[in-house]
């Protein structure tokens, strides 16, 4: 049997997280709104980062008073989001190696995110980690309560047939942090998106992903 704290899964955020794809998601809603004649302004959307695009895209709706049929503004958004994405979507340095490390090292790895499917593959395809290259990968249509609820994360343990204590996440916002904590979960973070003292909750807060080591990432909860 394992210990009681040790760690047999590492399950990641996905935008901000592996990717440097929040600049991209608030170009395509800004450039949605314009369309529909309104004009916002990127930190409209902080404080929906991690919440799934529909609270994203509803959020902002509600502070300009705008009637919005969420899922066709939804589909906009993804359509210019997928036109940028192949030229603009990039790893963020040392992503792709960490995971790669987790899976040596004989953990398992998922991905959690609050996007829908559509643009979960294909943020993982652009950055050469597609579907088979993870244990499992939970996406926006697979649970019903986006982040803060913890639904995400403790569907990712499910599938994984393991408890939530075995599982760390690896988060960069504050909707996700309170996420892993609410499924019982450790949870360090990565300040890519909001600033580390705005992520204090979690666990331990890097400045990048390409900082951590796996044995910095283990060190405090095996053995």
């Amino acid at each position: 049997m394992p210990a009681p704290n040790r760690i047999r899964a590492v399950i990641f955020d996905m935008d901000g997280v592996l990717t440097d794809s929040e600049p991209l998601i608030c170009a395509a809603a800004t450039a949605m709104f314009g369309e529909r004649g309104v004009t916002v302004r990127p930190e409209d959307f902080q404080p929906f980062v991690g919440m799934g695009e529909i609270r994203y895209l509803g959020g902002v709706a509600e502070k300009y008073h705008l009637q919005l049929n969420i899922e066709a503004a939804k589909r906009r958004t993804y359509e210019l989001y997928l036109e940028m994405a192949p030229d603009q979507l990039r790893a963020f340095p040392g992503a792709v190696e960490l995971v790669r490390a987790c899976r040596k090292a004989g953990l398992q790895t998922a991905v959690a995110s609050s996007a829908d499917r559509i643009k979960v593959d294909a943020n993982l395809r652009l950055i050469e980690l597609p579907r088979d290259n993870w244990d499992v990968v939970i996406a926006a249509e697979d649970v019903v309560h986006k982040k803060p609820a913890p639904d995400i994360f403790l569907a990712a343990a499910h599938k994984m047939k393991l408890p939530p204590p075995e599982c760390i996440v690896i988060e960069d916002a504050v909707s996700g942090i309170q996420a892993a904590k609410a499924a019982g979960m450790r949870c360090v973070a990565v300040a890519h998106t909001f600033s580390q003292a705005d992520l204090a909750e979690a666990e331990h807060v890097w400045a990048a992903i390409k900082e951590i080591t796996l044995e910095q990432l283990l060190g405090h909860y095996d053995g």
